[in-house]
């Protein structure tokens, strides 16, 4: 038997052509098609006990399960529902702080697997950042503070164009280390839900074949965002002068609006395409119908959590960056007398320790939102935790018969 518990969408089956054995219950739920389920797995002998009858018995049929997620057999009336918690989340719709919760006690419980994957990509993404910053980006262009006018404006575009060429590489490589780190702890979070643990191997392996779909998905919602800013800052970029600057605000908000708007309407594409096994623009459409008529809470969750991920880096940041300043003599002074300053070793290391230490405990952080955001969604709209507590082997709810 397949050790890894697998997920599927309402009324389709795994892309790759795996048989999955996921029974379809023929009630839907939001009148859309079948329920989704979580490929259900025998838990091992003597893990959970299996309800027994009045009287001692065995043979006692069970409660008949709740529909809609969130009040499992034996929950009473009033107070907040009663939910069975296998793993590091209740089995029912979550609240913004259990999704949260969520994810730091995954990265408690799990913390070898998790900070294993986190800080291995860390360290090797800094690296190379390092040496490219050190070794192979052009110096930056300087700027003369008492000019005016249109020369002022080429400097600030010169600037401009330098910044994000030194931006690239480390863009492109934090990129690359967020997807790798995603797909992994992806899996990661799924077993945890049911309170089950997974090593890095058994992770690697069952990430592994979704990782070019997964890296299809990051660049094709990259292009379409660059695309839709582009729309809005080329024309005026391109006319130039007061009037082009003037168009080039106008272009920038609704061009924003729009790249946000399309970012969260496909936040859960990732996690869909992850634990569904589905192509690129099937997990599209998934997360696009899983966000809809919850945009605004999702976009709250998401505000959080980078919020979140801002105050630690700042917290990690700022002290190194003035430790790195102050050990990196020349840096300092220069940095003082308001000049641009000649960063040396000394800085660049301190520096990208806290770059470690920032994206080893923000990366999984913010892949267990997401994962959890998804099964949240799911619960709410297709009672998913009914099969996630079958899959856990939580005592009450029975496979569904034929």
């Amino acid at each position: 038997m397949n050790d890894s518990p697998g997920w599927a969408s309402p009324g389709s089956a795994p892309s790759d052509g795996q048989e999955t054995g996921i029974p379809r219950p023929s009630s839907p739920v939001d009148g859309s098609g079948p329920v989704g389920q979580w490929s259900p797995e025998q838990p091992p002998p003597g893990q959970w006990s299996p309800p027994s009858a009045p009287g001692g018995g065995p043979g006692a049929p069970p409660p008949p399960p709740h529909r809609g997620g969130g009040m499992p057999p034996g929950a009473g009336w009033g107070g907040p529902p009663m939910a069975a918690k296998p793993g590091v989340i209740p089995l029912r719709p979550l609240g913004v702080g259990e999704i949260l919760d969520g994810a730091v006690s995954t990265m408690r419980r799990h913390w070898r697997t998790v900070l294993g994957v986190s800080l291995t990509v860390s360290v090797i993404t800094e690296i190379v950042v390092l040496l490219v910053q050190r070794y192979l980006l052009p110096e930056p262009a300087s700027i003369d503070p008492d000019a005016v006018g249109a020369e002022a404006l080429r400097q600030a575009g010169d600037s401009m164009r330098s910044q994000l060429i030194s931006d690239a590489p480390a863009t492109l490589l934090a990129m690359i280390a967020t997807l790798f780190t995603t797909s992994v702890l992806t899996v990661v979070i799924s077993r945890s839900v049911l309170g089950r643990g997974v090593t890095l191997s058994e992770a690697f392996s069952e990430a592994r074949p979704r990782l070019l779909p997964l890296l299809g998905l990051t660049l094709l919602l990259s292009l379409m965002s660059a695309a839709i800013m582009a729309a809005g800052l080329l024309p005026g970029m391109l006319l130039g002068g007061a009037a082009g600057l003037a168009l080039t605000l106008a272009g920038f908000l609704p061009a924003l609006v729009v790249t946000l708007w399309l970012m969260v309407r496909f936040t859960l594409a990732a996690p869909a395409l992850m634990l569904e096994r589905q192509p690129i623009l099937t997990a599209l459409r998934r997360s696009a119908k899983l966000v809809k008529g919850s945009w605004w809470r999702t976009f709250g969750i998401l505000a959080l959590t980078y919020l979140l991920v801002i105050v630690l880096t700042l917290i990690i940041a700022v002290p190194l960056g003035i430790i790195a300043l102050s050990v990196d003599s020349e840096g300092l002074s220069e940095f003082l007398n308001s000049s641009q300053p000649d960063l040396g070793w000394p800085f660049l290391i301190i520096t990208g320790v806290g770059e470690v230490i920032i994206s080893t405990l923000t990366y999984p952080f913010t892949a267990g939102v997401m994962a959890l955001l998804y099964i949240d969604q799911r619960i709410r709209r297709e009672a998913l935790d009914l099969e996630l507590a079958r899959a856990a082997g939580v005592p009450g709810y029975d496979a569904p018969r034929s």
